[in-house]
């Protein structure tokens, strides 16, 4: 393998790795943050570690009213029903999008294209009125039924580009071998769709673990509260704040993100490229 060592690479690979060092000094700061006394995290500058504090760890593992394996356990339900509802009601949609037609189809998905503009604090507030109606307050329920009526139409445009670019011929040997339109989605489609649903599975994963404004608004209870909404009890605003537990709590939430960005990056960009998001 020969190296390329004319000056014009040298200083792009130098200013990439500079540009990566300052996105990631937050995260390193943090995790040097979360090994630090609590009296030295604004105070000594740079990141070297005088005093190693292992016990930040322990400490903010049962600093809140419940230990935070509940907390962790409370995000781990609301994201697999987030993920189980996405991968259902929006690959349902996307083959209706798709492969069906019926009145109406092209104004439905300019409608559902509308809604991706539609900001979340719009409809915030009639949602909380429904759901307060309907006494789902303090449960997961507001944050994972939704998920179960395709309301991400981000999920169903990117499944239904992947789904437009499988070949109709397909659709066309299933429905000669007897193959209704559900045996169709079942047998042909949805095995083609691996990339597409592995995305959705991600960035599912993602934005439902890191989501807080959502989680803060209808759990109450603080043994219903889940990661976000735990790391906001160590700042309090009529005390003193835990903040080397915090950090050592926050390094810790950030464990099941990493993994699931690392472990699915190729099944990402696999599906990503296949999709037309491009």
């Amino acid at each position: 393998m020969r190296i390329d060592l004319r000056p014009r690479t040298l200083l792009i690979h130098v200013a990439l790795i500079a540009t990566a060092l300052v996105m990631l000094y937050p995260l390193i700061w943090m995790v040097v943050s979360s090994l630090r006394p609590g009296n030295e995290i604004f105070r000594e500058p740079g990141l070297l570690v005088k005093d190693l504090q292992i016990e930040n760890y322990r400490a903010g593992w049962n600093a809140l009213t419940e230990p935070f394996t509940r907390y962790l356990l409370n995000s781990a339900v609301v994201v697999l029903g987030s993920i189980v509802g996405n991968l259902v009601s929006c690959s349902m949609a996307a083959y209706a999008f798709a492969r069906l037609e019926f009145s109406g189809k092209k104004i439905w998905f300019a409608i559902m294209l509308l809604s991706i503009m539609l900001p979340i604090h719009v409809v915030i507030v009639p949602q909380y009125i429904l759901f307060s109606q309907a006494g789902w307050i303090n449960t997961f329920l507001p944050l994972i039924v939704p998920k179960l009526l395709a309301t991400d139409a981000f999920f169903v445009f990117l499944m239904v580009q992947f789904i437009r670019g499988i070949p109709r011929e397909l659709d066309e040997a299933a429905t000669i071998d007897g193959c209704g339109r559900a045996g169709i989605f079942l047998r042909v489609i949805l095995p083609l769709m691996v990339p597409a649903l592995a995305t959705t599975t991600i960035f599912t994963f993602i934005w439902t673990w890191n989501d807080f404004f959502g989680q803060l608004i209808y759990l109450t209870d603080p043994h219903m509260y889940t990661v976000p909404v735990a790391l906001r009890s160590f700042v309090d605003a009529t005390s003193s704040s835990s903040w080397g537990s915090m950090f050592a709590m926050s390094v810790v939430s950030l464990v099941p993100v990493f993994l699931a960005f690392l472990l699915g990056q190729r099944f990402l960009v696999k599906g990503i490229a296949t999709t037309g998001i491009k």
